[in-house]
Order: structure tokens, then sequence, then C-alpha cells
């Protein structure tokens, strides 16, 4: 198994369900290894994402350790089956010139089931129309160089690929109405992004809900966050936006929590009729 630097978020994940399979197992790297018929440095290196795991020694590990569910087994079989066969994606083109997290967000979105995002302040980045990255882009607090710029916008609009590529992945967002009056590059951008909101909406994998100010505070206040489903729920995950950067959870804890948050944000958002009115009756108020 070759080390390989630095790990993707996703071969991280891979790694910390394997190390998660074994402490439950009550096994120590020492016996995972004497088990495995290998080197504590190995099991360390697959655990941590540095090194890469076969499917078939996925399958072993997961006897080893006496995990019976199947699914999930043949979950990480395929996210092991991702990387040893070396292909590349969309998204390794911009390795080394975009920060890696937003690569990690796009392979996310990639392998996902379903998508359910909230988002207070700014448009949900699947559904942004190009003149409206722009006006978001041009806010950012270290302005970017030009080619920077372009390469940047470039990746956020492939991103929307999941949802009206072939896949046409299920996705649900909540989007508050201080976002929707946010008039990031003036009210012809706004106009232009509210129709292009509508037109998305439209889709029959997309599902758009309206929190107005008058359905009162809301969780998750702070930035916009994606809950993204795995194949099977325990490969769930959560990446959050936040003035700091950017955060992926995914303890069984912090799952729970998120999904009781946006259970709770959906209760008091509009149903998506009413949602399209709303944002129609917006539009046509600026």
């Amino acid at each position: 198994m070759a080390a390989r630097k630095p790990p993707t978020e996703r071969q991280r994940r891979l790694g910390a369900e394997l190390r998660t399979m074994r402490e439950h197992a009550g096994l120590s790297i020492n016996d995972a290894a004497v088990m495995h018929g290998t080197d504590r440095t190995s099991v360390t290196n697959v655990e941590t994402g540095r090194a890469g795991v076969s499917t078939d020694r996925v399958r072993v590990w997961a006897a080893n350790y006496s995990c019976a569910d199947s699914a999930y087994i043949d979950a990480l079989a395929g996210m092991a089956r991702e990387r040893r066969a070396g292909n590349t994606n969309w998204w390794d083109e911009y390795r080394g010139t975009l920060p890696a997290v937003l690569l990690d967000i796009a392979e996310l979105e990639y392998h996902a089931v379903a998508i359910r995002a909230a988002q207070l302040t700014n448009m949900p980045g699947l559904l942004q129309h190009e003149d409206y990255v722009r006006a978001v882009f041009e806010e950012a607090v270290v302005p970017l160089a030009p080619a920077d710029f372009e390469r940047k916008l470039a990746f956020r609009l492939r991103r929307s690929e999941v949802i009206e590529g072939p896949r046409a992945l299920p996705c649900t967002f909540l989007v508050h109405e201080a976002a929707l009056r946010m008039r990031f590059g003036g009210l012809k951008v706004v106009r232009t992004q509210l129709a292009y909101l509508l037109e998305q909406s439209e889709r029959e994998n997309v599902t758009l809900r309206v929190l107005p100010f008058e359905a009162g505070g809301t969780p998750l206040a702070a930035g916009s966050t994606q809950y993204v489903r795995g194949p099977v729920p325990r490969l769930d995950t959560v990446q959050s936006d936040t003035p700091v950067g950017v955060s992926f959870q995914s303890a069984e804890a912090h799952l729970a929590n998120y999904r009781v948050l946006l259970d709770r944000m959906e209760k008091r958002a509009l149903a998506p009729k009413p949602s399209r009115d709303f944002i129609r009756e917006l539009a046509r108020q600026l």
C-alpha cells in the first residue's frame, strides 16, 4: 500500500470508518495488524487516509472486525474502488490551483445520494447564476487575481452538474428571505438570480422552500449548511461554511443534531409552490 499525501476528505472518511470499525471490535492497532497479517504502520496509514486499500481488503478487515452490515461494507468497498481505479474526475483538473477543501466539497456532492441545504444570507451555491457568483466573489476579503477569479468561477458553476446532469441528484434547499433580498451585484443581478432560482426550482429533482422573516428565528443562522446523504446513513456528511472556513462533520451524534435542526427549519418554511410565489412577488417589487 503506497503512501499518498495529502489525503482527500473522502479518503480520510474511509480510513476513519475503518478505524471506528476496529475500535467497535475492541481491537488495538497492533491486534488488528496481527489479525490482518500486516504491520502497525500499514494499518495506521490506511486509517488516516494516507494509503489506499483494496476492496477485497476492506471486506477482509470488516470480517475480521465482525461487522455484519453488508450495505455499509459494500459502500466502503465502493469508496475504496474509486481510488484504486486511478480514475480522475473533473475537479482533479483544479488540484493545486484551488484550495483542497473546495475539491473535497465537489467530490462529496458528486458521490452523494441526496443533498439537503440551508442558506441564510447567500443563494445556494448549486443554484447560483453566473452573474451572481461574480458579484459574490467580488466581495471576497482578499481580492482574487483575474485568472484565479475566473478559475474559481468556472469551478463553482461546474458543481451544478449534480443537479442538471444525467444523475439529477435529489436536492432540497431551505432559503431564508434574507438571502433573497441580499443585493449582491445590484438590482439587475438580483432579478436575474431570482429568475434563475425559479427556473431551477421547477426541476423534478429540486425542492426549494423559503423561510420568510415572519417565520421568526431559525437554527443554523450563522452560515450555510449542506447535509449530504451517503449510500448508507452511516456515511452521511454535514458540510458547513462559516466566516472562518469549511468544516465536515460525520459523527453520528452531530448528524442526528443537524437532522433535527434541518427538520425544524423545514417545518417553518413555506411549501414549494408558496415559496415560488413568494420569490415572484419579491422579484416584482424590485
